[in-house]
């Protein structure tokens, strides 16, 4: 029974609610880093590893440190500062074991601090009731890594599409930011055929 509610969370995470294709977070990175499906990959392995690890951490702070000392209205500010100090963390780690992932992630790797799809799933641990719950470290963990495993597919389709329209014949118009604004529509189209399941 449990595992029954901890695959639903999964798979509702990655495909109905979407951070990206159904709740429209965590849009500049998707749309910067999407170009290529290697950067791509690596930016959705970091979130992956950053919204598992802060949905962790945030539930341990939220429980017993803001919640007893009656300072939740402090929950953003904790959070974005736990959210930091990991996206610090994961920068200094692909800086040393990969520089040329490093370079290709520019700008957006420590833009992944202020990701509001991460901040996201920490708040909506919270806000789904997980605090109180059974299992609900648990819950939260699985619902930070669906995120980002959800974040991450994303990702990859984009990327891998934007691959190839760079090899069709797109009116002048048309290319660039225009044609991947259109592609991002579409896919949050046929992710809402995802919106109607239930298990």
């Amino acid at each position: 029974m449990e595992l029954k509610i901890f695959l639903t969370i999964l798979f509702a995470t990655i495909f109905i609610n979407n951070y990206v294709l159904s709740q429209i977070l965590g849009l500049c990175p998707f749309l910067g880093v999407s170009k290529k499906l290697d950067s791509a990959l690596g930016m959705g392995l970091a979130v992956i590893f950053v919204m598992g690890m802060a949905s962790f951490f945030t539930f341990f702070i939220y429980k017993y440190v803001l919640i007893p000392y009656g300072i939740t209205y402090l929950r953003t500010l904790a959070f974005i500062l736990i959210i930091a100090g990991l996206v610090q963390l994961v920068e200094m780690i692909i800086e040393k074991v990969s520089p040329s992932l490093y370079q290709a992630l520019g700008i957006f790797l420590p833009l992944i601090t202020t990701n509001c799809a991460i901040l996201g799933v920490t708040v909506l641990n919270i806000d789904s009731g997980f605090i109180t719950a059974d299992y609900g470290l648990l819950k939260s963990v699985v619902q930070g890594i669906g995120g980002g495993i959800g974040f991450t597919l994303a990702l990859l389709l984009m990327a891998g599409i934007r691959e190839r329209l760079e090899l069709a014949d797109i009116p002048e118009n048309l290319k660039g930011l225009p044609i991947t604004f259109i592609v991002a529509g579409l896919l949050a189209i046929a992710f809402l055929g995802f919106s109607g399941m239930s298990f």
